[in-house]
């Protein structure tokens, strides 16, 4: 394994980076707000485009670019397969729903995501300097009309084996995503999700070990202590997410962002309540009774996302943020309440000098 300077000095100079610190495509999260002041300190911007229209991923990467020449990732989930529907389920879930916000209608588990064939042209069309996946990995077609753009691929994967999977089809770089993180989980099979919750600095070292591609680490870092441990595991640079939403430019509720600053570690929880797929979010009292041995289990894929948006958007409404969807990852506390470039710099500062 190289040197830790070498290897971030290779990485930064291959993705155009000045400092080995990514923003976490966030679907939800992505105003370009928040991309252009991290690409802007030498970072990598990021958007989460899972729930974009193609003419909205165009206009994103086009806000962008007018306010930085920094590089940015577009980021799409790989489709799972069609969800097995089942009404009966689905009409417990809304009874149970609507006492938690306005009553789901019945056609409110219909709702799908943009079509992923028209995202990817979308993606080709906007060119951004790297594009990346979760869930799964992109077809081979696409990867070589990725390639022949000279646009790079990060896979994200959760275990050793969707590392080995993710290099061998072409990826340019693994991003390990540790069971810490905040937000959905990436695993490529969805009924593993909440059974290989594999720890990033166990996952860091062994995917490291397993590749030959760059790999950056994701999950729950936050300050430059954690920045400092991931470089020294292996990783090229780190990916956060959690740990920039309290900036302003994130544009999150104020009331998510408040809940931040008092989350510990032991107040998330991994649950597939609020859209069918696992995800870590903050253990509010939603979350709490709907996990409980009494509550209907949750529809798969998107039908649980469609069921649960009346109430989604009425916490919103109301700024109660124990209805909300208010993703956390482990280290949530740490995030800190500054401008996106003052973080950056912060990280990169403290890491650096706890590496020499």
């Amino acid at each position: 394994m190289s040197l830790p300077r070498e290897r971030i000095d290779s990485f930064c100079a291959r993705f155009g980076l000045r400092v080995p610190i990514m923003l976490a495509p966030m679907a939800g999260a992505s105003a370009p707000a928040l991309s252009i002041a991290v690409a802007n300190a030498g970072g990598l911007g990021a958007c989460g485009a899972v729930l974009m229209q193609p003419g909205e991923i165009t206009a994103w990467a086009g806000e962008v670019r007018s306010h930085t020449r920094g590089p940015f990732q577009i980021n799409l989930w790989i489709p799972d397969p069609e969800p097995v529907r089942d009404e009966s389920r689905e009409a417990r879930v809304r009874e149970f729903l609507a006492g938690w916000g306005p009553p789901p209608p019945p056609a409110a588990g219909d709702a799908r995501p943009p079509d992923f064939a028209a995202q990817c042209e979308a993606l080709l069309d906007a060119a951004p300097p790297i594009v990346s996946s979760v869930m799964g990995l992109y077809p081979a077609e696409f990867v070589a009309r990725l390639k022949q753009r000279g646009i790079a691929w990060f896979a994200n994967v959760s275990t050793v084996a969707e590392a080995r999977s993710a290099q061998a089809a072409g990826a340019d770089a693994i991003v390990a995503q540790g069971a810490e993180a905040g937000g959905h989980r990436g695993c490529f099979d969805a009924a593993q999700a909440e059974r290989q919750m594999v720890g990033l600095f166990a996952l860091l070292p062994a995917v490291v070990d397993a590749v030959r591609v760059p790999v950056i680490a994701t999950g729950a870092i936050a300050d430059a202590r954690g920045v400092a441990a991931a470089l020294m595991l292996g990783a090229s640079a780190v990916q956060i997410g959690t740990g920039f939403l309290r900036c302003p430019e994130a544009q999150i509720h104020p009331a998510w962002a408040a809940a931040l600053a008092d989350t510990a570690p032991e107040d998330t929880i991994v649950a597939r309540v609020f859209s069918g797929r696992a995800g870590r979010s903050i253990a509010t009292d939603y979350v709490r009774a709907a996990i409980a041995a009494d509550a209907p289990p949750p529809a798969p894929y998107p039908v649980q996302r469609g069921l649960t948006a009346p109430m989604r958007a009425a916490a919103q409404t109301a700024g109660d943020v124990q209805r909300m969807q208010a993703w956390a990852g482990q280290s949530a506390a740490m995030a800190m309440a500054w401008p996106a470039c003052e973080v950056v710099r912060r990280l990169w500062e403290g890491a650096r000098t706890l590496l020499t």
